[in-house]
């Protein structure tokens, strides 16, 4: 649902670093009001009567300008969060495991921070010291964004599908067949370096500000 309300603003964005106009960068009214009025070129009609007949019902159900445009790559995106929230997550909390064993607790946890278990409350761990939550969530970034990055770059060559080639909404599959035949399976991982660079902190900070939020809430 968080996806969905804001998938939209996600599109805008990114069509805002990748249009360029000759007085400089595009406005974000002129963005909004380009990416609505774009329209997908018009298939031409086969030869075989049933694929017509297909062809064309498809071309009356399927919007080819309007609030649909806001919502290109939207499938691919559902699809990497599974990959990247359930791996974020899984390694996040294997770290923390890790660093709670009792040789390492010591040193990696905070005293006095742990909670038993009662009839209102179950047992909570004790808190991990700043920087082993800060390692454990930026393990977890690292982690979520390298199984999930292929699909990364499948959404956003969608997302500016309207302003490259001939405006022809590619499907998932078409996506996947350009980036490989463009660079291999190295294509899937361009600027995943860069990715680290803004992910691993970001994801660090994140986790850090969610335990503690919990903790000190009383969650």
């Amino acid at each position: 649902m968080s996806v969905f309300l804001t998938y939209p603003l996600e599109v805008i964005r990114v069509r805002l670093a990748f249009e360029t106009s000759e007085q400089g960068r595009s406005s974000l009214a002129t963005i909004v009001r380009k990416i609505y009025a774009e329209q997908a070129p018009r298939v031409s009609q086969p030869k075989n009567p049933i694929t017509a007949t297909a062809t064309h019902v498809v071309e009356k159900v399927t919007p080819r300008s309007g609030l649909s445009n806001f919502f290109r790559g939207f499938t691919p995106t559902l699809l990497g969060m599974i990959p990247y929230a359930g791996a974020s997550f899984l390694a996040h909390d294997s770290m923390s495991d890790l660093l709670r064993i009792p040789v390492l607790a010591p040193y990696t946890t905070l005293p006095n921070t742990s909670r038993e278990e009662s009839s209102t409350t179950s047992h909570k761990p004790a808190q991990l010291r700043y920087w082993a939550e800060l390692t454990s969530g930026g393990i977890a970034g690292f982690f979520s964004q390298t199984v999930s990055y292929p699909l990364e770059v499948i959404r956003r060559r969608m997302q500016v599908g309207g302003v490259v080639g001939d405006g022809h909404r590619l499907s998932i599959p078409e996506v996947t067949r350009r980036i490989y035949m463009e660079r291999g399976y190295k294509g899937f991982f361009v600027g995943l370096t860069i990715g680290y660079v803004k992910v691993v902190p970001m994801a660090a900070v994140s986790f850090y500000a969610y335990e503690r939020g919990k903790y000190y809430l009383g969650i």
